[in-house]
C-alpha cells in the first residue's frame, strides 16, 4: 500500500511545498495538489517537481470545464517532463457553485465529458492526431470559427506515452465510469466498512466492461492520521468535524450537494440534514457537533498504533491501494515515518 497526503496550506503555498521534501524522505509516496477556486494545481506541481526526487506529484483535482482537452495534454505532458515521470493527473467535475460561479462555464453532461477527455489525453499522449467528434469537436468545422482549424498532434515527445489518469467521483453512475476506463479512483469521506454497500454494485459493473489493456484499477482514500495513547489523541478526531461539515453541510445547494447524498447512503440521513440545515442557516459550529462520532471514527485512522493498523487493514480489505492521509501532529513526517512502519 502506498501513502499519500495532500499539499495543505494557508496562504503561502510556497512554504508547504517546502516540507514535502521532509515527507518523501519519511517514506511518503504521492503528495497530492488540490486546486478548488485557489492557486492553480499545475504550477505548485511543477514546484514539487523540482523540490523532490523520488515522490508522485498528482493532482486531486483539475476540473472537467475550465481547460480545453489540449490544454490538459499539454499540462500532463509538461508536468511529467519536468517530473521526471512521476505526475499522476487527477480530474473531477467539481461543483456548480465553482464551475458556473468561479469560471463562468455550465455544469453539464459531466460523465461524458470526463469520458471523452480521458480518451483525449490517452491519444495525445500517444502523439496521435487529435480529431474527435462529440462534446469536444477537434478540429472545428470549417463553419464555426473562421474555417481555418486543422487536425494536430502533441508537438513535444511526452516523457512517458501514458500518464496515471486518476478520477474524483461519488455518485453510482459515476464511480461505474472510473471502474472502466480511469487509471485510479479518487473518493472523499471513504468509509471502508460502508463502501461495498453504497459503491460495490457500481465498482462491478464498471469492472466488467473494464478496457482492454488498462491495469487493476488503483484506490486512493484515507483520513486524518494520529498515532497514540489516551483521550488527548483521540480528541484529535475533533479536528475533522469543521471540514466534514464543510462538505456535508455547506458543498453546494441543498439537492446538489454530493457529499451530503454520500452521508445519506451511509445511513446518517437524520444527521445529514441537521448539518446541512445548520450549516446553510450559518451555524457551522453547530453543524461540527452534529457530524456522527461513527463516521469520524470510521473515516479516519486516530488512537493506538495498534488501532491504527486496524484501520489501515479495514482501508486495504476495502481495496485502497493508496492510503491518503492527513498527520494531525507537530511533526508530519515523523508521523508518516511510524505509518510507513504500520503498513509494512
Amino acid at each position: 500500500m502506498k501513502l499519500s497526503t495532500q499539499l495543505m496550506y494557508a496562504g503561502n503555498p510556497r512554504e508547504a511545498a517546502d516540507q514535502v521534501k521532509a515527507l518523501e524522505e519519511a517514506g511518503l509516496d504521492t503528495i497530492w495538489v488540490a486546486e478548488a477556486y485557489g492557486f492553480d494545481s499545475p504550477t505548485l506541481m511543477g514546484y514539487l517537481a523540482a523540490k523532490t526526487e523520488r515522490v508522485e506529484i498528482g493532482s486531486a483535482i483539475l476540473n472537467i470545464y475550465s481547460r480545453t482537452p489540449g490544454a490538459l495534454l499539454q499540462t500532463a505532458a509538461g508536468l511529467d517532463n519536468v517530473s521526471q515521470g512521476r505526475a499522476i493527473i487527477g480530474l473531477g467535475a467539481s461543483g456548480p457553485q465553482v464551475i458556473e460561479g468561479f469560471h463562468g462555464v455550465p455544469y453539464d453532461k459531466p460523465l461524458g465529458r470526463t469520458r471523452e477527455i480521458i480518451d483525449l489525453l490517452r491519444r495525445g499522449l500517444r502523439r496521435e492526431t487529435l480529431v474527435h467528434e462529440g462534446i469536444f469537436t477537434l478540429p472545428l468545422p470549417e463553419d464555426q470559427g473562421v474555417g481555418l482549424g486543422k487536425p494536430l498532434k502533441l508537438l513535444n515527445k511526452p516523457e512517458r506515452p501514458s500518464i496515471p489518469i486518476y478520477v474524483a467521483a461519488l455518485g453510482p453512475k459515476n464511480v461505474e465510469g472510473v471502474a472502466e476506463y480511469a487509471d485510479g479512483w479518487l473518493p472523499f469521506l471513504f468509509v471502508p466498512e460502508k463502501a461495498a454497500d453504497v459503491w460495490g454494485e457500481s465498482l462491478a459493473r464498471g469492472t466488467a466492461k473494464r478496457q482492454e489493456g488498462l491495469a487493476p484499477l488503483e484506490i486512493c482514500a484515507g483520513g486524518m492520521v494520529a498515532i497514540g495513547e489516551g483521550p488527548e489523541t483521540k480528541a484529535l478526531l475533533d479536528f475533522a468535524r469543521p471540514t466534514v461539515a464543510l462538505y456535508v453541510g455547506g458543498m453546494g445547494a441543498r439537492g446538489k450537494n454530493f457529499y451530503n447524498e454520500l452521508a445519506i447512503r451511509y445511513g446518517y440521513e437524520k444527521e445529514a440534514k441537521e448539518i446541512q440545515d445548520l450549516y446553510l442557516g450559518g451555524n457551522k459550529r453547530d453543524a461540527a457537533k452534529v457530524v456522527p462520532t461513527e463516521l469520524l471514527e470510521l473515516g479516519n485512522l486516530v488512537g493506538p498504533a495498534s488501532y491504527v493498523k486496524e484501520r489501515i487493514a479495514a482501508f486495504a480489505e476495502a481495496g485502497v491501494t493508496n492510503l491518503q492521509v492527513m498527520p494531525a501532529s507537530d511533526d508530519p513526517a515523523a508521523t508518516i515515518r511510524q505509518l510507513r512502519e504500520l503498513v509494512d
